[in-house]
């Protein structure tokens, strides 16, 4: 069955540099189609960090497509952040800010949420949505494959996250609902997976039915706010969808699967089945 790896806030610069090995393992070990990082490669955006996240990424099976993270510009060089901000992701990831790939059982379009000016909180706006609405549009896979968004920022809040939601995240989610099967963000540094439901606490509820959200953790970073490093791993067979997420446990030296969420896919979207 089609795979999909999904990675994020991998911040090299400070990295548990034991995970490293285990993870790229891991990839390989799940043989993925495609694997997607959403955002924050970095730490600081130093060319020596974007160096180490190329040579990680090098190592991946599959296709990788990467979006860029509110740490993947320079914080504290302003004027670089403001003038020159993809200076370094474009030496070492990737020409793209808003890459997309197609192939077996995914299309995946990916969104740059940054904000240069206002560092963390991100933002989307209408002619992001109108080009990842028209890009599903005109896709005539078939069978149909699973129609995936990634960005760094989520499109809803977690309780007791203490972050602002980004810019146009309501608007976002109201857009993309109903053309899009499953949106994978981070930058919370915890995982989640819910229905796409912007605004509120723990996504408890969903404007329609219809779009999931899948939030990873960090794969990598010390950094962690009371979860363990994850990543998540999306299969699809037939009109089903398993989301299933991978985690090392502390001072484990593995990723090993935890919880998994069924979904069927169908005409309104995603229903969930467990």
């Amino acid at each position: 069955m089609p795979r999909l790896l999904h990675l994020s806030d991998l911040h090299f610069g400070k990295v548990l540099p034991e995970l490293v090995e285990p993870l790229i393992a891991a990839a390989h070990a799940l043989a993925p189609e495609i694997v997607v990082i959403s955002g924050d490669l970095t730490q600081r955006a130093r060319d020596h960090q974007f160096a180490e996240a190329r040579a990680f990424i090098d190592r991946l099976p599959g296709a990788v497509l990467c979006v860029p993270g509110n740490h993947d510009v320079p914080l504290d060089r302003p004027l670089s952040r403001w003038f020159r901000p993809w200076r370094g992701w474009r030496a070492h990831v990737s020409d793209e800010l808003e890459p997309s790939w197609r192939g077996d059982g995914f299309h995946v379009v990916g969104v740059n949420t940054v904000d240069r000016f206002e560092w963390q909180r991100g933002r989307i706006d209408a002619a992001q949505l109108a080009r990842v609405r028209a890009a599903f549009a005109l896709a005539d896979d078939a069978p149909p494959a699973l129609r995936v968004v990634a960005a760094h920022h989520p499109f809803e809040r977690l309780r007791g996250d203490g972050k602002s939601l980004m810019r146009g995240a309501r608007e976002g989610a109201e857009a993309l609902a109903g053309g899009v099967d499953l949106v994978l963000t981070g930058h919370l540094h915890r995982w989640h997976v819910g229905p796409l439901a912007p605004g509120r606490d723990g996504g408890a509820g969903a404007l329609r039915p219809g779009a999931v959200q899948a939030h990873a953790g960090t794969g990598l970073s010390s950094r962690l706010r009371g979860q363990e490093n994850d990543f998540n791993l999306v299969e699809t067979e037939g009109d089903r969808v398993t989301i299933t997420r991978h985690l090392a446990a502390e001072g484990a030296l593995e990723f090993v699967p935890a919880e998994s969420l069924r979904y069927r896919r169908g005409p309104a979207g995603m229903t969930r089945e467990d």
